[in-house]
């Protein structure tokens, strides 16, 4: 009971929207505040075609046109202007994706470093009419924020069975899709270029029904670009990049994790000092009873087979890719003395050459509750220097995991501190709702 009244339970609203989150009600800490700031002032303009302002909106975001992915699946907010002769095309970085289909809205996703993914969207035909206004989109969350993230806000990527149309044939299934997801069962409703090898996918192939029986055969295919099935010439690029689409899978993925270890970690902290504050205990962020030890654990473990790719499916030979977004993706990684980093891009049997994944820089780990952080780093210490063969991340080469070790200690300061006994840990402070 206690429990239940410290985080204003109500029946039929979701988690984050209640305390310690409070995710549609708290401001978002993010780029899009700034680019809207600009828009409005007038210090920057959207002007021109819809191309252009796409290009522009990317160079805001620092997003490469190499990244684009193209979806022909009738599975998102526009669905009504999406078919497999006008898909959609996603863009992305390391924390802001662009979505969009000509003619209609531009869809961004930015990260925040407390509330995770937050979802706005602005009509390009609009402009005409003055400086788009970029508003938070909240019927992005009847998909992204319900089952198929955990009940967090999330970004993901599905596999469906499409049709000719581009309706998605979900009598079938529907799948979501990251870096754990076997080849064969991937790219349902998408195009993928860049791919030469013989293991088939779903991606560039239609289903139909006869029947009750689902009709589908993976193409042969493997396209270099993709003017056999749509006008390229009114997108940013011709292609839907295999090696693109590899990353985003595993980057979704990833943060989800670590929106979910935080949302959850704050949540407990905030449990545990009511409870505390009732039995009049010292407050602490740090966990004592064994309930949030437990929550605690969990969301450690989650986070860290996330950023060490346990059970990371095999890729094929034949994973090419365009070199223009292989060069984009690694420009300006943080890179060891050695010149390595946890950007660089294997491609034989697996996505990364060094199995760590580059979002332990990204501001949302950052901002992890300091207790979590503490033993995320421990554990993935831990994995690193273990030689016990029934590890749990005993997949990884000794080799490997000294290369991982090597590059962290020499690009991500915190990660060296604590690891050298040094870290300075802030004395635990008060964890207000909305904080």
């Amino acid at each position: 009971m206690l429990a239940s009244a410290a985080l204003g339970l109500a029946q039929g609203v979701p988690d984050y929207e209640k305390p310690p989150v409070n995710y549609s009600a708290s401001t978002p800490n993010d780029a899009v505040a700034a680019l809207q700031r600009r828009l409005t002032s007038g210090a920057l303009v959207f002007a021109g075609s819809e191309q252009k302002v796409l290009t522009a909106l990317l160079a805001e975001f620092h997003i490469s046109r190499a990244s684009q992915v193209v979806v022909f699946s009738k599975t998102s907010l526009q669905r009504g202007r999406i078919r497999p002769q006008r898909p959609r095309v996603i863009y992305f970085s390391d924390d802001a994706f662009v979505g969009w289909v000509p003619g209609g809205l531009v869809e961004i996703t930015t990260i925040d470093p407390q509330l995770g993914p937050v979802f706005y969207a602005f009509d390009l035909p609009a402009l005409r009419q003055g400086p788009p206004q970029i508003v938070r989109d909240a019927e992005c969350l009847s998909c992204h924020g319900g089952t198929f993230v955990r009940e967090v806000p999330g970004v993901f990527v599905r596999s469906v069975f499409a049709s000719a149309t581009g309706e998605p044939l979900l009598r079938y299934g529907t799948q979501i899709v990251d870096d754990q997801t076997s080849f064969a069962e991937r790219w349902g409703g998408w195009y993928v270029t860049g791919y030469r090898g013989a293991t088939p996918h779903r991606g560039n192939a239609f289903a139909s029904e006869s029947g009750d029986r689902l009709v589908f055969e993976p193409t042969s295919s493997r396209p270099e670009e993709l003017s056999e099935f749509f006008d390229t010439g009114d997108y940013l690029a011709p292609t839907s990049d295999v090696v693109a689409l590899l990353v985003f899978e595993h980057q979704t993925a990833m943060q989800n994790a670590i929106t979910r270890a935080a949302f959850a970690a704050r949540k407990m902290i905030v449990y545990q000092r009511s409870l505390q504050q009732h039995f009049k205990e010292t407050e602490t962020d740090e966990p004592t009873y064994d309930s949030v030890k437990s929550v605690f654990a969990g969301a450690v473990q989650d986070v860290v087979d996330r950023l060490l790719f346990r059970q990371e499916a095999v890729l094929p030979d034949g994973v090419v890719g365009s070199a223009e977004f292989r060069t984009a993706f690694v420009a300006g990684a943080p890179r060891s003395g050695a010149g390595l980093a946890l950007k660089d891009l294997d491609l034989h049997g697996r996505i990364f050459a060094n199995r760590c994944s580059y979002l332990i820089y990204s501001k949302s780990f950052a901002a992890l509750p300091e207790p979590l952080k503490e033993r995320i780093f421990s554990r993935l210490k831990s994995a690193l220097e273990s030689r016990d063969p029934k590890d749990r991340y005993a997949y990884l080469p000794a080799e490997e995991r000294q290369r991982i070790q090597a590059i962290l200690r020499d690009t991500h300061p915190e990660a060296k501190r604590r690891w050298d006994g040094s870290a300075v840990v802030p004395a635990p402070t008060k964890v207000r709702a909305g904080q």
